[in-house]
């Protein structure tokens, strides 16, 4: 199939906001489709739907597009895809959440400033994201996404993950849609897949042998499934 006429993938990275991790799957795409991926400031804390806002302005609105919200970003590309745009033709959703994925957490909203979160390294992150997946290509990587941004910003994310709640919006999602689930996931539980399941039953739930960071560790065999979902929705 012609890379002209599969649509464009929008990337909505995970908590960093930088884009920067994506590297490995975008060169794992070998220019199979357009990509765009979008970014978050890395020096202002800004809630849930003010980084939709500037998710949105990255949006096509001449041709067709896939949504791909990692992590963190689900939740925004949930409430994207809830409106209904008209060149939006189907929904990836990768190691995410519709609401808090850890509610036994969320009394932590009120002491979130006080976490340490810029006294911690990126090397004690990688055993919760990377697993035994880690390579030290991966652990730097992720150590200067982690380093770009100030640790008010990580904070004021951390909240807004304990607090959102996208489950009615979800159920408002009228394009085909996928969700990429890793079997080696530390941080997000499978109850959070379940949830989404359980509010969109048309989910198609498919696992891979990856940690959290599953396009950064994993980066072919996502490549595979979502070039694969690509072509599905362009079908369609």
């Amino acid at each position: 199939m012609d890379r002209s006429k599969l649509p464009t993938l929008v990337l909505l990275p995970g908590m960093d906001g930088t884009g920067e991790l994506f590297k490995p799957f975008v060169l794992a795409l070998q220019h199979a489709c357009d990509i765009v991926v979008v970014t978050y400031p890395c020096d202002i804390p800004l809630s849930y739907g003010e980084l939709e806002t500037i998710a949105r302005q990255s949006l096509p609105t001449d041709r067709p597009f896939v949504l791909l919200g990692e992590s963190f970003s689900g939740p925004i590309a949930i409430a994207l895809t809830a409106l209904r745009l008209p060149q939006q033709v189907g929904l990836v959703l990768c190691c995410t959440f519709a609401r808090n994925p850890r509610p036994l957490l969320s009394p932590l909203r009120f002491v979130a400033n006080m976490l340490p979160i810029g006294a911690v390294p990126a090397k004690c992150l990688s055993p919760l994201l990377l697993g035994q997946f880690a390579t030290a290509a991966l652990r730097t990587a992720l150590s200067q996404a982690i380093n770009r941004v100030s640790p008010a910003v990580m904070r004021s994310r951390l909240r807004s993950v304990l607090d959102v709640d996208v489950s009615a919006q979800l159920a408002q999602v009228n394009v085909p849609n996928v969700y990429l689930r890793s079997t080696e996931d530390r941080l997000v539980p499978q109850t959070a897949s379940t949830r989404i399941s359980q509010l969109k039953p048309q989910t198609q739930m498919i696992d891979v042998n990856a940690p959290h960071c599953l396009l950064q560790a994993a980066p072919e065999e996502a490549a595979r499934l979502i070039i694969e979902f690509l072509r599905a929705a362009d079908t369609s």
